[in-house]
C-alpha cells in the first residue's frame, strides 16, 4: 500500500494502456467489509474494449481472493485476517428473475459490485455482496485457486441450463481458460466424448493434458471429422467459448437433432448470424441456449470442487504478475497464444 491511506491500482484506459496509479484506500461502512487483495484473474471479459470503451478510465478485476482487512462494526461472522473470496455481481434472490432461477439476469446483480475492483490493494466489498456474496475459503485451499471460483461457477451454471447429462457427447469450441473448465466438468460429470477445438496448438495440448479425449484445430471440417469419431453422430451438446461468426457456424453444423447449443462467450461488437429456421428448428428441434455469470449456489458449488481437487486449476496458471505488470497481463490474454489463465498479485 502507498502512504498516508493511499493505494495502488492497475487503471484501464485500453488493452494497451493499463497504467499504475494511486487511489485512496477505501472506506469502509458499518455493514461492509474492506478486502486485502492477494489474488486476482485476469478474465477474457477485461479485455473486450469495446464493452468497456463507454466507461474507461476504470479498475477491473472480479476473480479475487484476500483476506479480510477491516470489518464493519454490524458485520457478523467475519475476523481480520480471515481468508475469503468475493463475488462482485449479486442477485437480490426475491425478484421474478431470481425466483424463476434466472438469478444472474436479476436487475440487482447488474447493479452491484465492489469498490473500486479487483486489480487494486484493496477493496471495499459493499453491504448486499457481504450478505450474498462472500465465501470462506478453506487453509488449504491457496488465494490463486480461489480466484476460479467465479470462472467456474459460470461454466457449472452454464452445463446446468444446456441440460448436460451424462453419457452424452460435448464439443467444447475454444480450449482458453473457460474451454478448459468446461472439459473437466464435463469429464467430471461423465459425459461419453469429450471434443475440443481451439485455432492456437498451445491450447490444444493444454485441452488433451486436462482431460480432452479429443482435440482437433478449428480450421478442419468439424462436423465431418465429429461424425468420423462419433459413429456416425454430431455432438448433444456444442458450447461455444469463443465468439467468432466462423467458431459459430460451426457450432450450428455439429449439433444433432434434438441437440443443444450454449453460447458461453461474448461475440465481437455488433456481430450477428443467420440461421435457418427450417434446417435447425421446424424439423430438427434443436436448442439455442446461453448462459451469463453464476449465481450464489454456483459459486458454492464450485468452491467445494475446487476444495475437493476435483477440478484442476493449478495447473492452469501459466503466469504470476505483480501489479506493475497488469498491462503485460492484460496484452498476454488479449492474445490468446501462448497463455492460459494470468494471475495479478496486487500486494507485490
Amino acid at each position: 500500500m502507498g502512504t498516508d491511506g493511499k493505494m495502488r491500482v492497475a487503471m484501464y484506459y485500453s488493452n494497451n494502456d493499463v497504467r499504475v496509479e494511486e487511489k485512496p484506500k477505501p472506506k469502509i461502512g458499518p455493514d461492509e467489509l474492506l478486502l486485502r487483495i492477494e489474488a486476482s484473474g485476469i478474465c477474457g471479459s477485461d479485455v473486450m474494449e469495446w464493452y468497456r470503451r463507454s466507461k474507461v478510465p476504470l479498475v477491473l478485476g472480479h476473480e479475487v481472493a484476500g483476506v479480510v482487512a477491516k470489518v464493519g462494526t454490524r458485520v457478523e461472522g467475519y475476523r481480520e485476517g480471515g481468508r475469503i473470496s468475493a463475488a462482485h455481481h449479486v442477485a437480490c434472490g426475491i425478484c421474478g428473475y431470481c425466483l424463476e432461477g434466472h438469478e444472474t439476469v436479476c436487475d440487482t446483480l447488474r447493479k452491484t459490485n465492489f469498490d473500486p475492483g479487483g486489480f487494486s490493494q484493496y477493496a471495499r466489498i459493499p453491504k448486499i455482496n457481504v450478505e450474498r456474496g462472500l465465501f470462506r475459503l478453506p487453509d488449504d485451499l491457496s488465494f490463486e485457486e480461489a480466484t476460479f471460483i467465479e470462472p467456474l461457477a459460470c461454466v457449472i451454471r452454464g452445463q446446468r441450463l444446456a441440460g448436460f447429462k451424462p453419457g452424452k457427447t460435448i464439443l467444447i469450441i475454444g480450449s482458453g481458460i473457460s474451454g478448459l473448465l468446461h472439459i473437466q466438468l464435463a469429464k467430471l460429470r461423465r459425459a461419453k466424448l469429450v471434443i475440443a477445438t481451439d485455432i492456437a496448438e498451445f491450447r490444444l495440448n493444454a485441452a488433451r493434458r486436462f482431460g480432452a479425449d479429443l482435440a482437433w484445430s478449428g480450421k478442419e471440417d468439424m462436423a465431418e471429422k465429429l461424425q468420423e469419431s462419433n459413429n456416425g453422430d454430431l455432438a448433444d451438446l456444442v458450447v461455444l467459448c469463443t465468439g467468432a461468426e466462423s467458431a459459430i457456424n460451426q457450432a450450428l453444423r455439429c449439433v444433432k437433432r434434438g441437440g443443444t447449443v450454449l453460447f458461453f462467450a461474448a461475440a465481437e461488437e455488433g456481430r450477428n448470424v443467420s440461421i435457418s429456421i427450417n434446417e435447425l428448428f421446424w424439423r430438427n428441434e434443436v436448442t439455442l441456449t446461453s448462459s451469463y455469470a453464476g449465481s450464489y449456489n454456483d459459486h458454492l458449488e464450485a468452491l467445494e470442487l475446487l476444495h475437493q481437487r476435483k477440478i484442476n486449476v493449478k495447473d492452469m496458471i501459466t503466469h504470476r504478475l505483480s501489479l506493475a505488470e497488469t498491462g503485460q497481463g492484460f496484452q498476454l490474454v488479449a492474445e490468446a497464444k501462448e497463455s492460459i489463465k494470468v494471475i495479478i498479485e496486487p500486494q507485490k
